[in-house]
């Protein structure tokens, strides 16, 4: 009886982990004002729907930059001018038919002339303890569709969801670490361009990476996070967010999601997309994919599809802050436990 009795005993923490209560002290700075203060700039009409090398883009890279530099988070990419930079710059060509490709030449004669387009990806790095050489990259893009016919496309859920996840990250981390809990390993919090021309900002960062790909643990990758798509209003099921390639490289980080899930956030986890035969193919359309084809174990977040995608509608009034906030807090407690050397 008293063998059955430990036996049981041992399975406690594997079904009920008990909450991290600095975590969740933490997870509070991820807030509905703060996430609706980025988003509301962010989809802004000023910045004309923030396709990859105009103006709008560049005044998006420059807020999320000063975002990461008012928190204390390290700029780490080096900058022949100025020292240590939140700005990676990489340059796209532009081909016939509206087709683009990422440059990956650095000599100038590649890097200017017709048809290249200069951008920037924005990295803000908070650098861990004993394990800091090993990093958890978080990303999303930032980048949109622009102007069309004189219609913005404000993309507020694609990918200005994502993007405001990033920077409430960055909140809820810098607060930690002000207040002396620093991550074991380090996190790299990194907002994308060029997602909307073929993922080419992630496509730059892995072949150029700032910190080894050797020495990355996983990325977890956020885009369309704050809405809800017509199969899950047909259910009624708003407390969902659909999980994508968590178990294709290390079952353990699925695993680890699914534990963090049941101890903090209770959201549904959709694996309906996960599948690389998928009809929508959602496992080649982000960035996280670029970080798998270099067998770096990832996880795609997303709410899926709905009417106002890749539309001039999709704006900042339709976004569900509610579920955008613990989807988001549910990316923090994961990655918070990643951090602390849990997978």
């Amino acid at each position: 009886m008293l063998k059955k009795l430990l036996f049981c005993l041992t399975l406690i923490p594997h079904y009920l982990q008990a909450q991290d209560s600095t975590a969740l002290r933490f997870a509070q700075y991820i807030s509905v004002p703060e996430l609706k203060k980025h988003l509301t700039y962010i989809a802004s009409d000023e910045l004309a729907g923030r396709r990859t090398g105009t103006a709008g883009q560049k005044k998006a890279a420059q807020y999320i930059a000063k975002h990461f530099e008012s928190q204390g988070l390290k700029p780490i990419v080096k900058d022949s001018l100025k020292g240590n930079s939140f700005i990676q710059p990489f340059y796209i060509k532009k081909y016939f038919l509206e087709q683009y490709s990422v440059i990956h030449s650095t000599k100038t004669q590649h890097i200017k002339g017709r048809g290249v387009i200069p951008s920037e990806n924005v990295l803000g790095f908070i650098e861990g303890t004993d394990k800091k050489d090993e990093v958890v990259v978080i990303t999303a893009h930032y980048d949109h569709l622009g102007k069309n016919q004189g219609k913005v496309y404000n993309g507020a859920d694609d990918d200005g969801s994502g993007t405001s996840t990033i920077l409430a990250l960055a909140t809820a981390f810098a607060e930690a670490q002000k207040a002396g809990y620093k991550p074991a390993r380090s996190i790299l919090l990194m907002t994308v361009a060029g997602e909307e021309m073929g993922l080419l900002g992630s496509e730059f960062y892995t072949e150029h990476p700032v910190l080894p790909l050797d020495k990355t643990v996983c990325n977890l990758n956020i885009d369309m996070v704050g809405r809800i798509d017509h199969y899950h209003e047909e259910e009624k099921d708003p407390n969902y967010v659909y999980v994508i390639g968590s178990d294709k490289m290390n079952p353990k980080l699925d695993s680890l999601l699914k534990n963090t899930n049941d101890t903090y956030t209770h959201l549904s986890l959709d694996y309906a997309y996960s599948s690389e035969m998928h009809p929508l193919q959602l496992y080649y359309r982000s960035d996280h994919y670029n970080f798998a084809k270099h067998n770096i174990p990832i996880i795609f977040f997303t709410n899926g599809e709905h009417e106002d995608y890749h539309k001039p509608s999709d704006d900042v009034e339709k976004i569900e802050f509610d579920i955008l906030q613990k989807r988001a807090q549910l990316f923090f407690f994961l990655a918070w436990r990643i951090a602390r050397g849990e997978f």
